[in-house]
């Protein structure tokens, strides 16, 4: 069995929890957040390392053998400067451009993510790397984080945006964000058929199971 750590600015985290528990039971998985700063993805960067910095030592002295960095935000920005810190093995989650740009037949695509994250130097080379002759739309999402936290859901200007969206000829939409991941059916609702919804949490599982197998702490 090993210790695997979850990290996450908020409650987003924990549908990365759920999944993780559902494909790997065997496994205790330690989850942290940051209910007192969140939402991340209007701060600095340097705001966001001074928190996330202190929560992943507390992972790392608990013993977690891994550690998932369940936020896009603090992956984009900060996962480079977290593994010069730290000696753990680090699995992050970033914006799926790169299967979305290959999955694409309009050549659009939709980024659903915080402003610190479509601002961050990765997500730009995500772009320039594996989108270079896509659309990549990136539509004002920045309050989904609070209402998902919040439990109060603007459902028709979440549909709204989607819509928009699609009607621009988008034909995938990534959520690159976790907190996301608690509206995916509402958000593929909205798409109706026009796109395809994609998260990180499968392919998040699958890296994950593979670095356990290097540690020898595979069930």
């Amino acid at each position: 069995m090993a210790k695997i750590g979850v990290f996450d600015s908020g409650i987003g985290g924990l549908s990365v929890v759920r999944a993780i528990k559902k494909e790997m039971p065997g496994h205790r998985i330690i989850f942290k957040n940051d209910a007192e700063h969140v939402p991340y993805g209007t701060r600095s960067i340097e705001e966001i390392y001074g928190f996330t910095k202190p929560i992943i030592r507390q992972l790392v002295d608990e013993g977690c053998d891994v550690i998932v960095i369940a936020c896009n935000t603090v992956t984009t920005n900060l996962i480079s400067r977290l593994r010069e810190d730290f000696d753990a093995p680090f699995i992050g989650m970033e914006p799926m451009v790169k299967p979305a740009a290959e999955a694409s037949l309009s050549g659009i695509i939709a980024v659903c993510a915080t402003p610190r994250t479509l601002q961050s130097k990765r997500y730009d080379w995500l772009k320039q790397k594996f989108a270079p002759g896509v659309n990549v739309l990136e539509p004002d999402c920045s309050d989904w984080m609070l209402m998902i936290e919040s439990n109060k859901l603007d459902r028709e200007k979440i549909a709204k945006t989607i819509g928009e969206v699609c009607e621009a000829g988008a034909d995938q939409i990534v959520l690159g964000c976790t907190h996301f991941h608690w509206i995916e059916e509402l958000i593929k609702q909205a798409a109706d058929g026009r796109a395809k919804v994609l998260q990180p949490e499968t392919p998040v599982i699958t890296q994950l199971n593979s670095v356990l197998q290097q540690l020898g702490r595979a069930l």
